[in-house]
């Protein structure tokens, strides 16, 4: 089954190298993407820092946010280079910061510029260039302007669509408001689907659990999950099983919790702050007995000056004291 069966969503703040290293403990298969890399940091920032991962990662794709077709080709190239196994654009993301730099969700009204922008990247990368986007924006007659959106920019050759299924308002609504207003219509996601087997078509948004993943595949290609793999992240630990077939990369919280501590001793033996990383386990023993003294050990004391992995190991000998 195709990587795209399961991916985990790129999410500004938190899907940074960190993360991805602990998402990648717990399944071995599913599609990691990088949080959004405007084109502007790519062309003239700190590439290091913005495009590094570790060779555990792949597959994993880089998400790039902008509209000038140049630009964006240069940019794709530059993640191409650097290993990445696809290049996503974003035309999804409804921020503020994002529509005054005409890039994001604003982009659904403007489908021969994001046609512009993937032909260009096509033209410069041998990897997969793909597109993240919403099913419409504002008051846009959504069936036929997303249907018309979806048809041109295939047109210019992206074969993989992953469809945030809410629409977009960019006017009036936070990008806070606009994660849970307007409703979900994941029927023009699959119509989408049904309309175009040709394409690949992934769908986003409001998915928390296998079981509905699973429902998912029954009509589309595949499923990215986005707050619910960050925030109750041991249910990546059955997606190789479940989704992909394959048996399972860890088969208990400690045994995850345990495969990842030599990463985070090598990043903060190499200058990296513990909680950088370990913000990214809060969520791993969710649901289990003794939960809350883990998040709360480690909240109060990875913040400490000079502290190291064993605050982790700590935080787990608190929580096993409280559930003996």
């Amino acid at each position: 089954m195709q990587a795209h069966a399961f991916s985990i969503a790129p999410m500004m703040d938190w899907t940074d190298r960190h993360c991805r290293a602990f998402h990648r403990v717990l399944t071995r298969r599913a599609l990691l993407y990088t949080e959004m890399v405007t084109t502007g940091a790519l062309l003239h920032g700190p590439r290091d820092r913005l495009l590094d991962f570790a060779p555990a990662e792949h597959p994993v794709a880089l998400q790039i946010g902008g509209s000038e077709p140049g630009e964006c080709a240069e940019a794709a190239k530059i993640g191409a280079d650097w290993g990445y196994d696809e290049i996503n654009l974003n035309v999804g993301c409804p921020s503020d910061r994002v529509q005054s730099g005409r890039f994001g969700a604003c982009l659904m009204a403007e489908p021969e510029l994001v046609g512009a922008c993937v032909s260009e990247m096509l033209s410069k990368v041998t990897v997969p260039v793909t597109v993240k986007c919403r099913i419409g924006i504002d008051d846009q007659d959504e069936e036929e302007d997303f249907n018309t959106f979806i048809d041109t920019v295939s047109e210019a050759g992206c074969s993989t669509f992953i469809v945030h299924a809410r629409k977009a308002w960019l006017q009036g609504l936070s990008p806070k408001e606009n994660r849970d207003i307007p409703p979900l219509n994941y029927a023009r996601v699959h119509r989408l689907k049904a309309r175009r087997p040709d394409l690949q078509i992934a769908i986003n948004g409001g998915i928390v659990s296998l079981d509905e993943t699973l429902d998912q595949l029954d009509v589309v290609d595949g499923v990215m999950v986005g707050r619910a793999a960050y925030q109750t992240p041991w249910l990546l630990a059955d997606v190789d099983r479940r989704v992909f077939g394959d048996t399972p990369q860890v088969t208990a919280r400690r045994e995850a919790l345990e495969r990842f501590l030599p990463y985070v001793d090598a990043q903060v033996a190499a200058g990296a702050r513990l909680h950088h990383i370990a913000r990214h386990l809060l969520g791993l023993f969710q649901g289990e007995p003794g939960a809350r003294h883990w998040r709360r050990y480690l909240s109060q004391h990875m913040h400490r000056d000079g502290a190291t992995v064993s605050v982790l190991e700590e935080a787990a000998q608190a929580m096993d004291l409280v559930a003996a």
